[in-house]
């Protein structure tokens, strides 16, 4: 529906100036002051008009671009994450009933039966102005599946940068992918702002990532704890002196947090809560995993409450709906969104144990492998682990870790036994790692997660 006041991608760009900013990757630079004139789509943009549009593309500059151009002007647009297949975008295409697709013309494109199929490309085209009154986009994004398969949660561009305020000039990078909650957050973030946004190409290494964004003088950062673990274990934090950093996605333990105020000593280091159903809870900068008791049942904008110790929300910034005919109903009775994240209260703080659905059954007794991992993580010779279940005959599953070590090229004679002595010291029995595995790095998923499958 046309609406003269519509929050559009552009409004945000023209309150503080497109002049002198860009949202780049390795291979492409693109420049926010040029959307006025100039188009992805070059002067097909306006087919685009009051379609639901599925955006499947590499590139995070096109990506960028794309939704620049299509927000205001398309009905819906689909964000489709990088690492999806032709099954899973039909399927996700089917749900949003598009009929367009903005695809990469740097690969095959995708069959999809549609009325209007338009490439991406870089440079920008020319386009001629278009007149029609902004519409509110519907934004579909998928979760990460972290839990199951993906659902499709549906936005709007208000309700997204609702725990965005004023932002100042800040020069930002993020290692997230911008179709997914966090990455967007980031994009939307240096949209709102005064400085620009600087992405990872597909296959580039960390360590030249961050030589990018040492060259470019970047100020903000954010990635999952697993990118900050490979950041650390890659030695190439040094190439970047932030003024902040941003950690989200993933539950942050006091290892993680640690390795980062050493690494970055003049740096904010903030852990965030957030899920793309319930969208941006609140943020921690206080150095510690979990965050404060009295963040619960507590009044404002984001209200949280604990129901059989699962965290529930309930927010302004939340989606508005899950779409599919089949899809669960996205709030309870009374507008709270059940997380799915369990909580247990120690003292004055909270911390997360993991997922509902992550448990490791181990003889009827549940394991949360994050649990777990904070207590490996914090023994000095271990740099990061990953724990998961192998099935047991008798116990149904035993608990099993990957680890990579701070010396790689230690002795490991002993160590195994050495290191399941000092988690069984913090641990009852049934959670203590009954297998270990030294590896060289650990999995992690298209979100930029740790890959939980063993």
């Amino acid at each position: 529906m046309s609406t003269p006041d519509a929050l559009t991608l552009a409004n945000l760009i023209e309150r503080s100036g497109g002049a002198g900013r860009a949202v780049s990757t390795r291979d492409h630079c693109v420049p926010l002051g040029s959307f006025a004139s100039l188009s992805v789509f070059g002067a097909e943009r306006e087919r685009f008009a009051d379609r639901s549009v599925a955006l499947y593309v590499g590139d995070m500059a096109k990506a960028a671009a794309a939704l620049i151009d299509l927000d205001g002007l398309a009905r819906r647009i689909l964000l489709c994450p990088p690492g999806w297949d032709a099954a899973k975008l039909r399927s996700a295409a089917a749900q949003a009933e598009c009929d367009a697709l903005a695809f990469d013309e740097a690969s095959a494109a995708p069959t999809l039966g549609v009325d209007v199929r338009l490439p991406v490309r870089l440079p920008l085209d020319p386009r001629e102005a278009f007149k029609q009154t902004p519409i509110e986009t519907e934004w579909i994004l998928p979760t990460s599946g972290t839990s199951g398969p993906p659902k499709l949660a549906v936005h709007t561009l208000g309700a997204l940068v609702g725990a965005i305020g004023e932002q100042p000039l800040q020069q930002w990078a993020t290692f997230y992918d911008i179709r997914r909650y966090g990455g967007l957050q980031i994009f939307l973030r240096a949209l709102s702002g005064q400085g620009s946004l600087h992405l990872s190409a597909v296959d580039e290494a960390i360590e030249s990532f961050l030589d990018r964004l040492g060259a470019s003088g970047v100020t903000h950062i954010s990635g999952t704890p697993t990118h900050w673990r490979k950041a650390l274990m890659a030695g190439a934090a040094s190439r970047i002196s932030p003024a902040y950093v941003r950690l989200s996605g993933e539950i942050a333990d006091d290892a993680v947090l640690e390795g980062l105020a050493a690494a970055f000593p003049n740096a904010r280091v903030e852990h965030a809560y957030a899920s793309t159903e319930a969208g941006v809870a609140f943020a921690v900068d206080d150095g510690r995993a979990g965050f404060p008791a009295d963040f619960l049942n507590r009044e404002g904008a984001v209200q949280m409450k604990l129901v059989e110790g699962t965290l529930r929300l309930r927010s302004p910034r939340r989606a508005l709906r899950l779409l599919g005919a089949d899809a669960p109903a996205l709030v309870d009775a009374e507008g709270f969104v059940d997380t799915g994240d369990v909580i247990e209260i120690r003292g004055d703080r909270c911390l997360f144990m993991g997922r509902r659905g992550g448990v490791i059954n181990v003889g009827g007794a549940k394991v949360h492998p994050e649990e777990v991992e904070a207590v490996l993580n914090s023994l000095p010779c271990v740099r990061a682990s990953r724990v998961f279940g192998k099935a047991n005959p008798i116990t149904g599953a035993l608990v099993a870790a990957d680890i990579v070590l701070n010396e790689p090229t230690a002795p490991r004679e002993g160590l195994e036994r050495e290191i399941i002595a000092l988690a069984r010291k913090q641990l009852p029995a049934h959670m203590a790692p009954a297998r270990i595995r030294f590896v060289a790095d650990l999995p992690m998923t298209d979100a930029g997660k740790l890959s939980r499958h063993g």
